[in-house]
């Protein structure tokens, strides 16, 4: 099995710096957390079998700041931003919903992901089944070029039946073919197509996550690592039938992803989103004020 590390960029530069200094500076051993053939974990210094099944310590990547639902209702009262309050039953089917409608919803909940990925607590879900999809959070979301391709996240144990893959890839970084039966065939010479038509002919019955080569790079969530997402994607499989949608990350091409409610908010007003959670409590954009003027809420951020 290969595990890689999530924040393999920038941001684990701050790991790299620590471990370097932990085990160069100050000359601290090295410790490897194996798994045995059962996938328990093994001390290989000692040979020791734990009673609990090899853990990820990197907690899905889940390791940025939290703002608990009071402190975000705090300031959409303060702002007269109009917000309802889900309740716990109906959180997931009712975002569920939304979502097999073609909305396009901004999710804010839980703790920040650490490094380059969103991972379902700062993300922008749509319905992986819609043929626009892909076009529309590219132009009138992210900003950028039609054609970009997006990432799907899948429930864990169903992974198999969209990919041809058979492991978890919890921090989208597995890259897997769309399965055979899922691809759709190609109609006549497609050398008569424009560039444009090429690209956005539907190549699965996922067609928003699946590539020009059939390809996608995956994420998955599992109940242990993130019971609340895992909650919504069954909500979305019970509807739907499909256990998959669309995530991209919470921000604009040339912003970094939101961090706080103040910046999901603004991100969420200067876009075409039309939903946005912030924990327990959902927003509409036809419902906040002067919400047609999205001038107001952009920014000006050198490209990237």
């Amino acid at each position: 099995d290969l595990w890689i590390q999530p924040a393999a960029g920038d941001a684990g530069g701050a790991v790299g710096a620590a471990l370097a200094l932990w085990h160069g500076g100050m000359g601290k051993a090295r410790s490897v957390a194996v798994a045995g053939a059962d996938g328990r974990e093994v001390q290989p210094q000692e040979g020791r079998i734990q009673d609990t099944p090899l853990q990820d310590a990197m907690s899905g990547s889940y390791l940025g700041p939290h703002f608990p639902t009071s402190m975000i209702q705090e300031y959409l009262d303060a702002q007269g931003y109009p917000y309802r309050r889900l309740e716990p039953e109906r959180w997931a089917p009712e975002i569920a919903g939304l979502l097999a409608e073609e909305n396009i919803v901004g999710m804010f909940q839980g703790r920040m992901e650490f490094g380059p990925r969103a991972l379902g607590n700062r993300s922008i879900l749509g319905d992986a089944r819609s043929p626009k999809m892909q076009s529309v959070l590219n132009l009138k979301i992210k900003y950028r070029e039609s054609f970009r391709p997006f990432a799907p996240v899948c429930l864990e144990e169903k992974v198999s039946e969209f990919f041809e893959i058979d492991r978890p890839s919890p921090y989208m970084l597995l890259v897997a073919p769309v399965r055979e039966e899922r691809r759709i065939a190609k109609v006549g010479d497609e050398r008569d197509l424009d560039l444009k038509a090429w690209v956005n002919r539907p190549r699965s019955d996922i067609p928003a996550v699946t590539h020009v080569d059939y390809s996608a790079r995956i994420q998955t969530v599992s109940r242990t690592t993130n019971p609340r997402f895992h909650s919504l994607l069954e909500a979305f499989e019970e509807q739907t039938g499909y256990g998959i949608l669309i995530n991209t990350s919470f921000n604009v091409r040339g912003e970094p992803i939101v961090c706080t409610p103040e910046d999901a908010y603004r991100c969420f007003m200067a876009t075409e989103m039309d939903i946005l959670v912030l924990e327990d409590l959902l927003l509409v954009k036809t419902e906040q004020p002067d919400w047609q003027n999205r001038a107001r809420w952009q920014q000006e951020f050198a490209p990237d």
